[in-house]
């Protein structure tokens, strides 16, 4: 009988402990416990006992040769004894008892005994009752057939002892299909001592219980007689295992199987597709196209609502075999399974495709979020799960490309094309951290006179090799990756400490900057702080600052762009509506948006040579403009011929290489002392 360092053990140690008779727990040859009875006898002190040698306790122990007269009763396992034990004060006491043998090899034994001069012995079977206070089930069984159960047997399964005597113990508590497992546990028992399996059981009211059992032989003088059996109720533990389980395998925002899980079920599937080439299978990988928008403006709640609305919309488009998974962020995989040709996929996009294109409600909003899907078939290359993902979203990087809301299917071309620009987006992050990107300026010039007003900050990257690349032919990849926002951060802090050094350094001029402002920059929540922080950093002076956002920026979403500009105006800077004409904004964002500059598109500039409608429009443009008390400033001036028709119609500013293209900051000082070499325009 093992007494472990728990709480069961205590509890077991408190009733040996109320026994009015000598215990000892006998192992390997020393007594490892003795009761509170056998303690105060032997003038033992502390609960605690330390182990010793069990001849240094009981004299002469021996067994059968002179039976003591002991009113305990004898039982199969049990071998009365005398012996003598010594106690403090140097007297030898006679003592006589039962020693039962729990295992014989390493020997395990519990001796019970009395002393030969002791009045009373309660007449009762100490073993029986030992094993009826161990919390767990215990059962003896000879043959299948029950010999013994303690009550928490019967408070686990709900036989009583009467019933599991008169039955076969597997046939009570065994489910259908688990008969085969006792003739296992019985051959493990007899080729190793113990065995140890968890599995189910069945209660008398038809529970299915997890049960872990520890199966033991029983031992009657040195021979197997039969088995012991211990059982325990792990249903709470492995209902916890479960969750766990679940836990890392499925997403913990949507419940959707996550990536590990889907590699696994893919990598099933192509198993499958190895033996039987008419079952197939494919991946679609979703990117949500707007989701970073909605983060930026409406906060991260509704980005978890839109991520928990999506699943539950893929859920529904998927047949039962087949699987949908968050790969992570706003990326979502599924696999469609038992497909002959690419038709099918293409089924299943165009339904996804349509399902994503349904607004959202989002918290109160509505909200258009749309889908680049990449589509790719297994195929005899793809020998593992990564390859037919990767291809996958080979396609969906394509889709994004084109504009979102739609689906690509993988071919090799693409692969590609599609390396080259995630190629580019790492040097991209590459040159960000190390600090690549420099601020040019562009004059803006009057056009009576070729003064310049002030300068539109553009951003350059100086490659490693030295070679300047324009931001305006990388600002797709920086949109997609958000890395727009950083580099926006960065910029407006440049701007500003720049604008103020210039206004130090020529306090005469009242020279104005302009800082654009991506679409995703704009709408982002951080944008405005950012702004304030720089202003307040650098101590420039904000009513010289021109935050310029481009006409499809307000397109995106007019109401939020008037909220935003107007915490703008709260700054004390000033707005440009750039890129005017560019898709044909309604006129009325003139009225009720507070734009102070108007910057007409380049393809206006240029109907500035024609004589036909667009003439007519580009000064009806500029007119409106100064009624409305805006500058209004021709983006892209090429010639002397635009010059003059631009002054003509009433054009207050002008830029573009008919002054200058953009310079570094020595060159536009220099250009701003002397002045531009332009020509005169003749009106």
């Amino acid at each position: 009988m093992n007494l472990p360092q728990n709480s069961d053990s205590a509890e077991q140690r408190e009733i040996l402990d109320a026994l009015p008779l000598l215990v000892f727990l006998e192992r390997g040859g020393q007594i490892v416990f003795a009761n509170a009875e056998a303690r105060q006898l032997l003038g033992v002190v502390d609960k605690d006992w330390a182990p010793c040698p069990t001849e240094d306790i009981l004299w002469g122990l021996s067994s059968g040769t002179a039976e003591p007269q002991t009113l305990m009763v004898r039982s199969a396992q049990g071998s009365p004894f005398h012996a003598t034990l010594p106690t403090p004060n140097g007297q030898l006491l006679p003592v006589e008892g039962i020693r039962s043998i729990l295992k014989a090899e390493p020997l395990e034994a519990i001796i019970v005994a009395h002393s030969k001069g002791r009045k009373s012995v309660p007449k009762l079977n100490l073993m029986e009752d030992v094993l009826s206070s161990v919390p767990e089930s215990l059962v003896i069984v000879h043959s299948s057939r029950v010999l013994y159960t303690n009550p928490a047997f019967t408070r686990m399964f709900g036989y009583t002892a009467e019933e599991a005597s008169e039955g076969d113990l597997w046939e009570l508590i065994v489910p259908a299909g688990r008969m085969h497992e006792h003739a296992m546990l019985e051959m493990a028992v007899d080729q190793n001592g113990l065995a140890r399996i968890e599995t189910l059981r069945v209660s008398k009211t038809g529970r299915i219980m997890d049960v872990s059992i520890l199966a033991g032989p029983l031992l009657v003088e040195g021979a197997k007689a039969g088995y012991v059996l211990s059982f325990r109720d792990i249903g709470e533990r492995k209902q916890k295992e479960a969750r766990l389980t679940h836990d890392a395998l499925h997403d913990g925002l949507t419940g959707l199987p996550n990536r590990a899980l889907f590699l696994d079920r893919l990598t099933v599937a192509l198993h499958r597709r190895s033996r039987r080439r008419d079952q197939n299978c494919g991946v679609l990988f979703l990117d949500l196209d707007h989701f970073k928008d909605l983060n930026d403006t409406r906060g991260h709640e509704a980005g978890d609502a839109l991520l928990i609305a999506v699943a539950q919309r893929l859920r529904g488009t998927l047949r039962p075999q087949d699987s949908a998974a968050r790969l992570g962020g706003d990326e979502f995989a599924l696999l469609i399974e038992n497909i002959a040709h690419i038709r099918d996929l293409n089924i299943v996009a165009n339904r996804v495709s349509s399902e994503m294109e349904r607004p959202f409600e989002i918290l109160g909003h509505t909200f258009q979020a749309g889908a680049s899907i990449g589509v790719a078939m297994a195929g005899a290359d793809h020998t593992r799960p990564e390859l037919l993902i990767r291809d996958a979203d080979f396609a969906m990087y394509r889709a994004k490309q084109k504009g979102g809301g739609r689906y690509e299917i993988f071919d090799k071309h693409l692969e590609s094309d599609v390396t080259s620009q995630r190629d580019l987006e790492r040097e991209l992050r590459s040159a960000l951290k190390k600090r690549q990107f420099e601020i040019w300026f562009e004059p803006i010039c009057r056009l009576q006179d070729g003064t310049i007003e002030g300068f539109e900050s553009s951003l350059r990257w100086r490659r490693e090799d030295g070679a300047i690349a324009n931001f305006s032919d990388l600002l797709p990849v920086a949109e997609d990756t958000g890395l727009s926002i950083s580099m926006g951060r960065d910029t407006l802090e440049t701007v500003c400490i720049q604008l103020r050094k210039w206004t130090d350094e020529m306090p005469d001029r009242d020279l104005t900057l302009t800082v654009n402002v991506t679409q995703r920059q704009f709408y982002h929540l951080a944008m405005v702080p950012q702004l304030k922080a720089a202003l307040l950093v650098s101590g420039a002076d904000p009513s010289r600052l021109l935050i310029e956002v481009s006409e499809n920026t307000v397109n995106e979403n007019p109401e939020a762009a008037r909220a935003i500009m107007q915490q703008l105006l709260d700054c004390n800077v000033r707005i440009a509506l750039d890129d005017f004409g560019s898709s044909l904004a309604p006129m009325n964002y003139l009225v009720h948006l507070p734009i102070h500059v108007l910057k007409l598109s380049p393809r206006l500039t240029a109907a500035s040579n024609s004589t036909d409608r667009e003439l007519l429009l580009l000064e009806s443009l500029i007119h409106l403009g100064r009624s409305l008390g805006m500058q209004v400033v021709a983006q892209g001036v090429q010639t002397p011929r635009q010059l003059d028709a631009l002054c003509r119609l009433g054009c207050e500013l002008g830029q573009g290489d008919l002054f200058s293209g953009a310079l570094e900051p020595a060159e536009a000082i220099s250009h701003t002392l002397l002045g531009p070499s332009v020509p005169v325009p003749q009106v």
